[in-house]
């Protein structure tokens, strides 16, 4: 092949090894938005927002070509034992979305919440049935990744009970917990009794922290902002596990980049925005300072994930087959 043909065919192929979980980037850039609204910066939670409509708008323009010129190589990922729990964070994106433009344009909030809790109940089904159907999964397989497509349901009832679809958001909500019970037990028995995760899904131990946190912030939307027993459980568990994942902090750093560390954007968005409406509900001048402290942590780790990002994008060590 000569040169010009190499390069000629480098976009293709490019576009071909586009991941799924690249849908991960605009769920950390929405849960930033949201972190920023509850902290009260709305100039920044604005801009944040915005920028995350031109990621994902970006995202799926990439992916609809992808289906349209690389079907095998999207038939393959929905094959992959792992990349398959990927796919809800499409609709995940969507649900954030509508979160974020629900205060400021309702009815279209309305209409894109829709469209994301038709796609995300359709994929948890399928991907569960998928789990439970002929195709053998061992413990290698497993990851926090899993908690994805099924415990992402709890994200539905953020914009959804506001909007008027509170039944609707109970069952999703009712699911996600279900399941966050299922698969927290199943997660936990693979890394304590089983071989270490790979390094390329490491760094999906910050999902851990997701579950309770958006549990909690679903749990407060149905309670009218009435901080109960229930929501001090939510919460105190995300900050348990943000303390657990803390402690592997160190190690995942020292980890060669790759696409999964965006796993820890929306989990620490998820419970900086928690800690921040605790503080709100409740005059916790505790849960506020924590919140700002998170917030920090959460700018500057999106900041770094996006230069990473950015130079192994220049390098072309990204969309490459594995």
């Amino acid at each position: 092949m000569t040169t010009i043909e190499a390069h000629a065919a480098e976009p293709r192929s490019r576009l071909e090894h586009f991941p799924i979980s690249f849908f991960g980037v605009s769920m950390g850039v929405f849960g930033l938005a949201l972190a920023l609204h509850a902290g009260g910066f709305e100039r920044a939670s604005r801009a944040t927002g915005w920028t995350g409509i031109a990621v994902l708008a970006v995202l799926f323009l990439v992916l609809g070509l992808k289906v349209l010129r690389h079907p095998a190589a999207i038939r393959a990922e929905w094959s992959h034992p792992v990349r398959l729990a990927f796919f809800p964070a499409t609709s995940i994106s969507l649900l954030l979305l509508a979160t974020f433009l629900r205060e400021a344009a309702p009815a279209a909030a309305n209409l894109i919440w829709i469209a994301g809790a038709a796609v995300q109940g359709v994929l948890t089904l399928v991907v569960i049935s998928v789990w439970i159907g002929h195709r053998a999964f061992g413990p290698g397989h497993l990851s926090p990744a899993w908690f994805i497509p099924a415990v992402g349901n709890v994200v539905a009832p953020l914009a959804g009970v506001p909007l008027g679809h509170a039944e609707l958001s109970w069952y999703f909500f009712s699911v996600g917990i279900l399941f966050w019970i299922v698969l927290l037990t199943l997660v936990v028995n693979r890394l304590v009794f089983h071989d270490p995760l790979p390094e390329r899904l490491r760094p999906t131990l910050v999902i851990l922290i997701a579950p309770p946190a958006v549990a909690f912030l679903a749990w407060i939307q149905f309670n009218g902002g009435t901080i109960d027993a229930a929501a001090r459980i939510l919460i105190n568990a995300g900050f348990f596990f943000t303390a657990l994942v803390a402690i592997q902090v160190p190690a995942l750093l020292r980890l060669p980049f790759v696409l999964s560390f965006w796993a820890l954007s929306f989990p620490l968005a998820a419970i900086t925005t928690a800690s921040f409406r605790f503080a709100a509900l409740t005059g916790s001048d505790l849960h506020r300072g924590l919140g700002l402290v998170l917030l920090a942590l959460l700018v500057l780790t999106i900041l770094a994930l996006a230069v990473r990002t950015a130079r192994a994008a220049i390098a072309h060590q990204i969309c490459q087959p594995e």
